[in-house]
This record gives C-alpha cells, sequence and structure tokens, in this order.
C-alpha cells in the first residue's frame, strides 16, 4: 500500500516538473522572440532614398481640357472643305513670322491654311476702363480684337495703328478686316506673360466679363466671337513659365513672385476657370511645355521664345487639335 502510494507521489512529482519546464520554455520563447522584434525595429529596414539623387520630372498632371464643339453650333454652316485657323495673340505669334514663326509651324505641321492677327506688346486685358488715346495697345488688346472681328467694325483699330511705330500694326489689321470670318474653322489664341508681368488684374468676381482684367478680357471677347460666328472652335495655349524683372533689373521667378494680382500658376488656374466658363478649350503650356527646368532650351532671354521653343509650342498644338495627324507619323 505504500509502495502504490510512493509510486504515485513521484509520478505527480515529474508531471508537476514537466509543467513547469514547458512554462519556462514558453516564458523563453515569448522573451525571446520579443527582443529579436525590437532588436528588428531599432535596426530599421534599408532605405531607396539616395539625397544626391536628382529629377527634372515634374510631379504634376498637364490640365488639358479640349472641347468639341457643339455640333448645333455649325448647322447651317458650309464648310468650304479647307481647315482655316486665325491666331490672335502677341509675342509668340508676332515677333517672328518667316518660316521658323509659330503661325507658320502651325501650318506647316497641320496642313491648315494660318492667318497670324497678332500684336507685339499687347496682353490679354486692357489698361484703361475705357479706350485712352493716349495708350493705343489697348485697341489690340484682346477684348478689343475680338469685338472689332465679331462687329467688322475696324476704325478703332486702324486709327490706333497709324500711331504705331510697328508697321505690322497696320498690315495686321488690315488683313483683319479683310479676312472673311466665314472661312475660319479654329482661333488659336496665345499670350505669353505679358498680363502678369504688367501686373493686369487677373480676375475680379464681382465682373467677370470686365475687359480690363486677365480673365474679364478673355470671358467678353469669347464671348463676342461666338455670338457672330458659332461655327467657329476657340482654343486658348496658355502661357508658359517666365521671369519678371525687378526694380534693380534682377530676374524674378514668374511662379514664386508675386506682383500683386498672384503668381504665374495663380494666372494659369483663373484663365482655364475662365476657359470652362466659357466653353473653349485650353492647351496648358505652364506644365506641358516650356517650365521652369528647361526654359533656359526654348528662350532667348526672360519671355521670349527661340526657334525651339516655337516648335515646340506649335507641335504641342497640333498634338491637342489634330491628334489623328500625330498618330499618323508614329
Amino acid at each position: 500500500m505504500n509502495k502504490i502510494m510512493e509510486e504515485n507521489q513521484e509520478k505527480h512529482t515529474k508531471s508537476f516538473a514537466s509543467i513547469h519546464l514547458i512554462l519556462l520554455a514558453v516564458i523563453v520563447l515569448i522573451v525571446g522572440f520579443s527582443a529579436y522584434r525590437l532588436y528588428r525595429w531599432n535596426k530599421g529596414t534599408p532605405s531607396d532614398y539616395d539625397p544626391n539623387y536628382q529629377t527634372t520630372d515634374f510631379d504634376i498632371e498637364v490640365m488639358d481640357n479640349l472641347i468639341p464643339l457643339a455640333p448645333d453650333k455649325r448647322e447651317g454652316f458650309v464648310d468650304d472643305g479647307v481647315t482655316t485657323i486665325l491666331c490672335l495673340g502677341d509675342d509668340p505669334f508676332s515677333l517672328e513670322q518667316g518660316p521658323g514663326g509659330l503661325a507658320e509651324q502651325i501650318a506647316q505641321k497641320s496642313g491648315a491654311t494660318v492667318y497670324n492677327g497678332s500684336f507685339t506688346g499687347t496682353t490679354m486685358a486692357a489698361q484703361f476702363a475705357s479706350y485712352n488715346d493716349g495708350y493705343i495697345l489697348d485697341a489690340f488688346s484682346f477684348s478689343y480684337v475680338a469685338e472689332s472681328l465679331a462687329s467688322g467694325d475696324f476704325d478703332l483699330m486702324k486709327t490706333a495703328a497709324t500711331y504705331s511705330y510697328d508697321e505690322n500694326f497696320a498690315k495686321t489689321t488690315q488683313m483683319l478686316a479683310d479676312l472673311d470670318m466665314n472661312t475660319v474653322d479654329l482661333i488659336c489664341v496665345m499670350y505669353d506673360g505679358s498680363d502678369y508681368v504688367n501686373k493686369r488684374p487677373c480676375d475680379d468676381p464681382n465682373a467677370p466679363y470686365a475687359e480690363i482684367t486677365y480673365t474679364g478680357a478673355l470671358r467678353s471677347g469669347v464671348k463676342a466671337i461666338q455670338e457672330a460666328y458659332p461655327h467657329i472652335r476657340i482654343v486658348f495655349m496658355s502661357h508658359t513659365f517666365c521671369h519678371s524683372i525687378n526694380e534693380e533689373g534682377n530676374f524674378q521667378n514668374g511662379d514664386r513672385a508675386d506682383l500683386g494680382h498672384g503668381t504665374l500658376s495663380h494666372y494659369l488656374q483663373k484663365e482655364l476657370d475662365a476657359t470652362m466658363d466659357v466653353g473653349v478649350s485650353f492647351i496648358d503650356n505652364f506644365y506641358g511645355s516650356v517650365n521652369e527646368d528647361n526654359y533656359l532650351d526654348y528662350m532667348t532671354d526672360y519671355i521670349h521664345f527661340n526657334d525651339a521653343g516655337r516648335e515646340l509650342l506649335a507641335q504641342r498644338f497640333v498634338d491637342c487639335m489634330f491628334p489623328e495627324l500625330s498618330q499618323a507619323d508614329e
């Protein structure tokens, strides 16, 4: 009897010891695993970041907004079978009108008939709320040109042109006066950063059609053309990157310097908004063509383009407006 009790006691002791060993092993495993995780956490993971790596790629989406002309706008319009484009704007079109000119390259790349109705040194917005003989350039700002085209009355432009030292003002005005707008299929408008540099107000929420603001002039000019010639598709080519020049004669980055009405990117966004308001197309050159990283390859100074810059802008226009031509070349 005693022997049996001793054997049971011995078995109980061994079982109790086994449980302790198991618990001890579990504790050791938990402590060891925790220590390993703490070690890995302190060590971290390898990073692919290279502080010396540089890239010129933009992490932003180009803001093109291409709107086709509504079919009902061409009802009753007799198509002559020739694609005719009228270019309006300032220096990008006007400073070079030979084979390397922007309008000429658009014609070459698209196969269209292209008329150049641009005026050097002008702006989208007018300087004064009403025309002032002391500042003739207002007569050649976008809204004034658009209203002349819509009405067919070019008297103001012709008179103002006689006071200009640039003989092209009179020639271009006469060309516009003689142009049959019923043959025009598309109007391409491009102003460089001149409104920004000349400190034209960008927008007036209380007067969306004010011609002394950048976007007001855009809206009023487009409205005039649309009412007179609904069959014409209109596209705005935005400004590109540029600099302004401060009082000390130093360049100021246009996307960082606010001259009183916003930076270049502010003007860009407002222009996009205005084109959407009036239902016309918009091609973003600020991010899509000549930008802060590549402007030295495409500009001759702080704002004007070289031949390569004009070629780039022409190709961008054709790629957007005539994509079938770009696909055919591939």
